[in-house]
């Protein structure tokens, strides 16, 4: 880990000692989808390094490009398009509603709402729901579902003009949306506002240690702008004062937390046992200090070698690879690798809002699933390898022509 000429300040605490932990060269905005016509235009690219706040142990990215820019308008990502996370939505309305009491008389808040894929169960039982959401494209598909949505950004400002209309949540919720926040404190301060006296709010959102111990660079983009432990997420939350009653950990994302927080002077949950376990095992690691950040960009390196060695081999034996999932850590891992269509012909997703429409740096072309029993590629590299197991079953009519899965992450493995 080196130290780093950034001038930035650290989006939480202000300290200007920041240390890169890793660098990543440079890439495009990883949702930035590129139409034919835009392939010969110039195309605008961010410096990536991750650095982390010696002061607040806050792991972050310099913004080069504002919220405003990234999720305003038209945006490529919804959330509907992967049955599991739609599995693991259901069950989680289905445990709050009966945890926390939710009926007709209560008031549910989601942030970062997109296409209603949460609020949607709660709509269904009856239970007042309210998205904010600030991409138009998704915010309409979440209202054609029959789930009330408002298209803006959230902070002090939206929280203050709910609150002043008598609209405050029981439950509030935000499902990795804490990363994609360029102005964390106004975020936080927000979520304060938003909350009545007795309300709970539930965030998601990935676990530094686990991006870490599993080797997960790429899901560090500019879209993600910090990443967050237990012992920085403290720190935050009691700041802003509220307070961090439960945890859950989640093998979403390839790892995640769900925080459960109410206001800091609110005594109706008692601190879990989880709460403090959790955050002894982040300091026992060593994740208060700057040891723990000092070997992950040799992991990453390695990674990188081993990626291009495979693809490298697969060409020479003049074997065909195409891509499942046109995920924003897909594109980070083939921009830092440098990986073209000299390496994978094109990839396929879900998504009918990515089809004919071009890899953002890569320029490599992506076309609907069938594409692949067209052309039989002999390896399909999985790019949102964190649901690899749900992938592998739906393709696994491609072992008939003897297709082989492969993911990068981790480590370069063939399924």
């Amino acid at each position: 880990m080196k130290n780093t000429d950034s001038k930035s300040k650290c989006r939480f605490c202000g300290s200007t000692r920041l240390t890169s932990v890793v660098d990543l060269g440079k890439s495009p905005l990883c949702e930035s989808f590129l139409t034919a016509e835009q392939l010969s235009e110039p195309e605008s690219f961010y410096k990536l390094q991750a650095f982390v706040c010696e002061d607040c142990f806050l792991v972050q990215v310099e913004e080069h490009v504002s919220g405003e820019q990234i999720f305003g308008g038209d945006y490529a990502y919804f959330s509907s398009f992967s049955d599991s996370w739609l599995a693991h939505c259901r069950l989680f309305a289905e445990q709050v509603t009966q945890r926390f009491k939710l009926d007709a008389s209560s008031q549910v808040i989601e942030l970062a709402s997109n296409d209603g894929y949460l609020l949607q169960n709660f709509v269904a039982d009856g239970i007042p729901a309210l998205g904010i959401e600030p991409a138009e494209n998704v915010a309409k598909a979440a209202i054609e579902k029959g789930v009330p949505t408002l298209v803006k950004f959230f902070g002090v400002k939206t929280a203050e003009e709910l609150s002043g209309e008598g609209i405050q949540a029981d439950l509030l919720c935000a499902n990795n949306v804490l990363a994609h926040v360029p102005d964390l404190n106004d975020f936080v301060a927000g979520i304060k506002i938003a909350l009545k006296p007795t309300g709970v709010a539930t965030i998601e959102c990935p676990h530094l240690m686990r991006l870490f111990e599993g080797n997960q660079f790429d899901t560090i983009y500019q879209e993600h702008y910090c990443y967050f432990s237990i012992h920085a997420l403290k720190n935050i939350f009691g700041h802003h004062g509220l307070e961090m009653f439960d945890i859950e950990e989640l093998e979403t994302h390839g790892g995640s937390l769900r925080l459960y927080l109410h206001h800091t002077e609110d005594n109706s949950h008692k601190v879990t046992e989880n709460v403090h376990r959790l955050h002894n095992i982040e300091i026992e690691k060593g994740y208060d200090t700057a040891d723990a950040y000092s070997s992950f960009e040799e992991r990453v390196h390695a990674t990188k070698r081993n990626f291009l060695e495979f693809l490298i081999d697969a060409k020479r034996n003049n074997k065909q690879v195409a891509g499942y999932g046109a995920p924003g850590k897909g594109n980070t891992l083939l921009n830092y690798c440098g990986v073209r269509t000299d390496f994978i012909d094109y990839v396929v997703d879900r998504n009918p809002y990515k089809h004919g429409k071009y890899l953002p740096g890569t320029h490599i072309p992506i076309y609907p699933p069938e594409q692949l029993a067209m052309t039989k590629p002999d390896y399909i590299v999985i790019m949102p390898w964190n649901l690899k197991d749900e992938i592998a079953a739906q393709l696994d009519y491609t072992k008939s022509w003897g297709a082989k899965l492969v993911v990068a992450i981790p480590e370069l493995t063939i399924l």
